[in-house]
This record gives C-alpha cells, sequence and structure tokens, in this order.
C-alpha cells in the first residue's frame, strides 16, 4: 500500500481547501466610532501640604483677533512671530474659566464661580462636591465671569458666606454694571470685605494685585510649609500676558499698573520658585515660572502635587 507523502505545499493547499477557514473569510467591516470634538476633564486636584487645591472647569472661551485683546501695544509683527515661536496661532485663542476650590480640612472655600451657576455647579459636581457643602465664596474681583455663577437673589451656594476686596467692592458699587448689581448686590449682606493682608481662613491670606481692577486680589495658600499662590487675573495668557508683562490687555483698567503687578508678582514667584494657579492658565492651569529674557517662562506642573 502506497503512503501517501505530506509536503508543507501540500499541507498548506488541504488548509486552503476546509470550509470555513478562518483566515480566508473576508475580514468583517465595522462602523468607525463617531467623532466627539475636542474636550477636557472638568477639574483636577492637588495636595498642598495638608490643603487640597481642586481647579474647576467652569467655562471656556474661544475666540478670534487676539490681538485685539493681548500685546495691544506690540506691532503685529512682533505679536506673529512670538505666536509662532510658542506654537499657537496668531488669529486664534482659546481661554479656561477656572475657579479654584480649597479644602483646608477645615472648611470648603471657593474662588471666583465662572460665567454661570451651571458652570460651576457642574463641575464641583464632577468633583463630587455639591455647592451647599462650600463654606466660603472668595471674589477675586468682579468681571463678569468671576461673578456669574453666584446666583443672585436665588445664591447657587446657599450656605456659604461671602468675601472680597474693601476696595473692589467699593469700587463696582459706583460703577452702575448690570452684572454686578444682579449677582452681588442682593448677597450683600452676607459679604465681608478684605483688605491687603487679610485673611480668609487660616492659611489663606490677601495679596493685593492692583491694575486689572483697582482692587484685584491674589491669594497666597499656605499649609504645612507649602506654598501658593491664587493668581486670579494678575496674568491671563501663558504666552501673550505672562512671558510678556509688559505687553498691554484690553480688560486690565490700569494698563501700566497691571504690569507692574505682573513684573512684581511672577519675578517673586520665580525668585521662591513658588507654585500658582492662573484663573485663565491652559487648563488645569497649575505650574510655576521662571525668568526668561525680559520676561518669564510659563512651566506646567506635572506630578509635583501628587505628594503634596
Amino acid at each position: 500500500m502506497t503512503k501517501a507523502r505530506l509536503t508543507r505545499r501540500s499541507a498548506l493547499f488541504a488548509g486552503a481547501a476546509l470550509p470555513f477557514a478562518p483566515m480566508l473569510l473576508p475580514a468583517r467591516a465595522e462602523a468607525a466610532a463617531p467623532l466627539q470634538g475636542p474636550a477636557m476633564p472638568l477639574f483636577h486636584r492637588a495636595k498642598l501640604g495638608g490643603f487640597e487645591v481642586t481647579t474647576l472647569l467652569a467655562g471656556s472661551r474661544a475666540g478670534e483677533n487676539p490681538q485685539e485683546t493681548f500685546g495691544m501695544n506690540v506691532s503685529a509683527q512682533e505679536f506673529a512671530a512670538v505666536s509662532a515661536a510658542n506654537f499657537i496661532p496668531d488669529d486664534r485663542t482659546f481661554n479656561s474659566i477656572a475657579p479654584v476650590l480649597v479644602n483646608t480640612g477645615a472648611e470648603l472655600v471657593l474662588f471666583d464661580t465662572g460665567l454661570n451657576p451651571e458652570g460651576i455647579t457642574t463641575a464641583l459636581a464632577a468633583a463630587g462636591v455639591g455647592p451647599d457643602q462650600v463654606d466660603v465664596v472668595v471674589l477675586t474681583h468682579m468681571h463678569g465671569d468671576h461673578i456669574g455663577g453666584l446666583g443672585g437673589a436665588n445664591p447657587t451656594f446657599p450656605k456659604a458666606r461671602y468675601v472680597t476686596g474693601a476696595a473692589e467692592h467699593n469700587d463696582w458699587s459706583k460703577a452702575g454694571d448690570e452684572g454686578f448689581e444682579t449677582n452681588v448686590v442682593p448677597l450683600n449682606d452676607r459679604f465681608s470685605f478684605l483688605d491687603d493682608g487679610g485673611s480668609v481662613v487660616s492659611g489663606v491670606t490677601a495679596v493685593a494685585a492692583p491694575g486689572h481692577t483697582p482692587g484685584h486680589f491674589a491669594y497666597r495658600l499656605e499649609s504645612g510649609g507649602a506654598q501658593m499662590m491664587l493668581l486670579a487675573d494678575t496674568t491671563n495668557h501663558y504666552v501673550w500676558s505672562l512671558a510678556h508683562p509688559d505687553w498691554e490687555v484690553r480688560f486690565d483698567r490700569d494698563k501700566a499698573q497691571a504690569a507692574a503687578t505682573r513684573r512684581a508678582l511672577l519675578g517673586m514667584l520665580a525668585a521662591e520658585r513658588m507654585p500658582f494657579a492662573g484663573y485663565h492658565m491652559p487648563f488645569p492651569g497649575i505650574g510655576f515660572v521662571e525668568t526668561a529674557g525680559e520676561g518669564f517662562r510659563y512651566v506646567p506642573a506635572s506630578y509635583q502635587f501628587m505628594f503634596g
């Protein structure tokens, strides 16, 4: 009886002859996942000594023609060159609106409230916090993107007390501003007022930072030997304002004073290697600053605040 010889070639053909051979089935077409667009997280929590510092993405703004707001006192050519050197377009801008929630271990302190109640409460919910848990609301100044989430006559934070700078509140009380009248005035009897160096709670101190508005404050956090500065709107863009502190910003009420404040506070942060949170920095908005030429450079935080 003759034995059949199974060669590699015949084995391959034998396999090919098998019905339902998997390798020969045509690939099944799968529907592509739908595009969903760019997105960012709504909160970022960091450790600072015994404090937890949570930045909240309560809103954002995209726009065109950024030189109508930033670098108003430099040429279009210089603005374009600086933008290109930093890999950002010179005809588009995007900024975050990022209130800061500080848990001191004893109280929850919210710094600024975004554009509207929906934005801040959504971000707080993502961070696991309800508006009725907020003990103190601090307003760094009275621009609409900082007071819009207060709720006015229907307070968003029903159990909170409210704190702001005395000079800031006095100035806006004379301005006839609709946003101030709607959001702040109904809560006036729940406010207390600070001067430079005043304490919100233990470990949270007001730092005068005028120019953006007359009574604009930054706030220094101190816990367990660690410090952080909440810069609010001292600097509003990591390139067009922080890196170039003398560039004029449309929303700075006193542009010369705002530039001097930027130089002073950024210089201090650089010298002390102190971290900061910025209301309009690229989210999550926590980083460091170092001197660079005649200005500064923003260094975003990475994992430094996982450890306190």
